[in-house]
């Protein structure tokens, strides 16, 4: 299904098209990434590995090996040179997405670490665990300067602001919660609403807003300094899982998300509007990730499907 509305008197809506399946992971896709510089692209598996691929080609570049259990999240540096990932083996690995070694190991969490991100200098790590625990890490030496008791019930997801001072943190206790980088304390409880669990928050790219999804079908964005709630985003299917959402920037902007009804939605990021749905996976969209210069977009599936599908603007 696709639609041609206008977004914010920008350009009519171009739909985006299938244009290739990446098959190579034996176990459902955790996470797909497009690198920063935009030239790989990477996913991550409950199979343990990673995959980069060339964004340009689609082709495998590396399979990186290391992991003892499947991996639920990882990040690219600033510099799209390393990669870190988030596995159920309780570590974070840090990659050299060139040479394919993995560089630092970093032990802490004591439980499965769900969620993982570099802040924009990319001189420290911020995860998010089963244990509860937000930790923050140093990625030149590997050590962990701030675990902080965050919440009551496993971290869903952990992510810097647009200059690495803040912190935003989601848990199945249905927090969001904003903390300061450098002392590790919590500056503003966003939502403490129990139920439903919040299963993803990533602040905008202008660091004004964040983007939570809740598990009741429900994507929001929040303007953290005021603690409203400014637009919702509904549709898609979330209930289950911690579906991973973004925004799109490259032609207007959108929001994008994945769904347990194995589609992709965007949304019109001002008018809320749902302007298209994509289909062809066959099982739930677990993770979607948007280029960030070119008009093409990536998606995973879960255990039934264990593809990546990308798309593309245009003819």
């Amino acid at each position: 299904m696709a639609t041609t509305t206008s977004s914010g008197g920008n350009q009519p809506y171009r739909p985006y098209r299938h244009l290739k399946t990446l098959t190579a992971h034996e176990s459902a896709v955790s996470c797909v990434k497009f690198s920063n510089d935009g030239n790989l692209l990477a996913s991550a598996s409950l199979d343990k590995t990673l995959i980069i691929w060339s964004s340009n080609t689609l082709s495998l570049l590396h399979r990186l090996h290391g992991h003892s259990h499947g991996i639920s999240d990882f990040a690219w540096s600033s510099d799209s040179h390393y990669i870190c990932s988030a596995s159920d083996d309780r570590t974070l690995r840090i990659w050299d997405a060139t040479s394919a070694d993995c560089v630092k190991t970093l032990r802490g969490h004591s439980d499965a670490v769900f969620c993982v991100n570099f802040n924009p200098q990319s001189n420290f790590i911020v995860s998010g665990s089963f244990d509860e625990t937000v930790r923050v890490w140093e990625v030149k030496t590997g050590k962990c300067i701030h675990a902080i008791n965050a919440h009551t019930m496993p971290v869903t997801s952990v992510h810097f602001n647009r200059d690495g001072s803040l912190i935003v943190s989601g848990s199945h206790d249905g927090s969001c919660k904003i903390w300061d980088t450098s002392s590790g304390t919590l500056l503003k409880t966003l939502i403490d609403d129990k139920v439903p669990a919040v299963s993803f928050a990533k602040f905008s790219p202008n660091g004004k807003f964040i983007l939570v999804a809740t598990l009741n079908d429900t994507l929001k964005l929040w303007n953290y300094s005021t603690g409203r709630a400014l637009k919702v985003y509904a549709g898609h299917v979330n209930k289950v899982y911690c579906i991973t959402s973004t925004f799109c920037v490259t032609n207007g902007k959108y929001i994008v998300s994945g769904s347990e009804d194995r589609c992709v939605y965007v949304w019109d990021l001002q008018n809320k509007n749902m302007v298209q749905k994509l289909e062809g996976h066959t099982d739930t969209v677990i993770s979607v990730t948007c280029h960030p210069t070119e008009n093409k977009m990536a998606s995973a599936g879960l255990d039934g499907d264990r593809t990546v599908r990308v798309w593309v603007q245009g003819s």
